[in-house]
This record gives C-alpha cells, sequence and structure tokens, in this order.
C-alpha cells in the first residue's frame, strides 16, 4: 500500500519529535470539526471552513518541530517567533518536555477566533 505524501511525512522523522509531530496533528484536527488537513507546499497544513491557519514543520536551526500561525502578525503573544517571516509567526515545541498544551490551545483558540 502506498501512504499519501502527508503520512509519508510524520512517518520520516525521528524520535522524539515523530511523536511530538503526530500528537500535535491529532490536537489540531480534534480542536474543531471544520478543521480539514491538506498536504501544501510539502508540508502538513490545516485549514478552517477551506482557509489555512496554521502547518507544522520542524525549525532548521533548533531542530525543534513548531507550530507554523498563518495569521501570526495579528497573534500577540510573547512565545511565538516571527524570525524572518512577513506575516507568520511560529511557535516551536520541544519534544524533549512536555508539550504545553494550555499554551497552544489560548494561541490557537485566538488563531481561530480570526475565522469566525
Amino acid at each position: 500500500m502506498l501512504l499519501r505524501p502527508i503520512d509519508n511525512y510524520f512517518l520520516q522523522q525521528e524520535e522524539p519529535t515523530k511523536s511530538c509531530l503526530q500528537f500535535l496533528r491529532n490536537h489540531i484536527l480534534q480542536l474543531d470539526e471544520n478543521i480539514t488537513e491538506t498536504w501544501k507546499y510539502g508540508a502538513p497544513f490545516y485549514n478552517i471552513n477551506g482557509k489555512r491557519f496554521c502547518y507544522l514543520w520542524t525549525h532548521k536551526k533548533f531542530k525543534q518541530p513548531y507550530i507554523g500561525i498563518i495569521k501570526g502578525l495579528q497573534i500577540n503573544h510573547p512565545h511565538l517567533l516571527q524570525e524572518k517571516r512577513v506575516s507568520m509567526k511560529i511557535l516551536l515545541i520541544d519534544a524533549q518536555k512536555d508539550i504545553p498544551l494550555k499554551k497552544i490551545n489560548l494561541i490557537l483558540s485566538q488563531v481561530l477566533a480570526l475565522y469566525k
């Protein structure tokens, strides 16, 4: 059986990044019944009502998974990094530690509110 590119992306990651990304994937999909997952630009993207709102990736410099926030510029949170991105910000996740669910839920609820 041939895997979809999006499934293959998660399976090719090394632990503990793999488990962290898979948890984030499932968590994001459970946030709202209107969230769907797509494979775009070689990365897993998450849409709400057909509009992209976040994606998952691994930071090349820090070697940590992160949630990329499409409308990140509109969200003010001290743990969101803009770096050289024009409109997006990212939330780094340390795969070696417990996933900060309260922080993730707070940020993603603010993001989802922008699309309602």
